[in-house]
């Protein structure tokens, strides 16, 4: 079975999938563990104010305004599949992990 990547490109649009942990100390990107992005919230899961803060963060990240930004599935869930609309910027610390990602992809051999 195929795994799947923690980003794709779709056109212009950047789809990310996310697992986010609600009540954290912070608010920040934490790294990528094998096929999800991981990101700190200090923002609760309760009424939508773990959904919010993460579009505000990842807007501020990826240089958008907030709309840009969408959840597309998982919003009960601690794992997103998330849309940036056209991001302006990636960050520093996602830049390695693509390149990393995509050095893996391109060495593997199929028989």
């Amino acid at each position: 079975m195929k795994s799947q990547r923690w980003y794709r490109w779709d056109r212009s649009n950047l789809v990310l999938r996310v697992k986010v942990r609600p009540g954290s100390a912070s608010d920040d990107i934490i790294d990528v563990t094998g096929d999800t992005l991981r990101v700190r919230l200090r923002a609760p899961p309760t009424n939508g104010k773990a959904n919010q803060a993460l579009l505000v963060m990842l807007a501020a990240a990826f240089s958008v305004p907030k709309r840009n930004v969408t959840i597309r599935h998982g919003h009960g869930s601690r794992i997103k599949t998330v849309v940036v609309a056209q991001p302006l910027t990636v960050p520093d610390a996602l830049i390695a992990h693509i390149r990393l990602t995509n050095a893996r992809s391109a060495s593997k051999t199929y028989k």
